[in-house]
C-alpha cells in the first residue's frame, strides 16, 4: 500500500502536532512555578489529610521530635567542645 504525498504531509503534520504538545508538557512540568507548587503540595499532603482537612499529628509529631533532637545534639556537642 503506498501513501500518497498528502498522506505522507498529513502524518508529518500530526508527528509536530504531538511534538509541540509533549514540548508544551515538558516546559510547563520543568517551570520554577509549577515546581515550587508541586513540592508545596507535597509538603501539605505530609502535614494534613487531603480527605478530612485535619492535620496529620504523627507526621508532625516526628518532624517536631527531629528538630529537638537535632537541637539538643548540637547544644551537645557545643558543650562538649567549649
Amino acid at each position: 500500500m503506498s501513501e500518497t504525498p498528502s498522506d505522507i504531509e498529513r502524518e508529518i503534520e500530526e508527528a509536530r502536532e504531538r511534538l509541540a504538545g509533549t514540548i508544551d508538557q515538558l516546559l510547563y512540568r520543568s517551570h520554577p512555578k509549577t515546581i515550587v507548587s508541586r513540592e508545596i503540595a507535597q509538603v501539605k499532603a505530609y502535614y494534613v489529610d487531603a480527605a478530612t482537612g485535619e492535620p496529620r499529628t504523627d507526621n508532625i509529631l516526628k518532624t517536631v521530635g527531629g528538630v529537638v533532637g537535632v537541637i539538643a545534639l548540637f547544644a551537645v556537642l557545643r558543650k562538649i567542645t567549649h
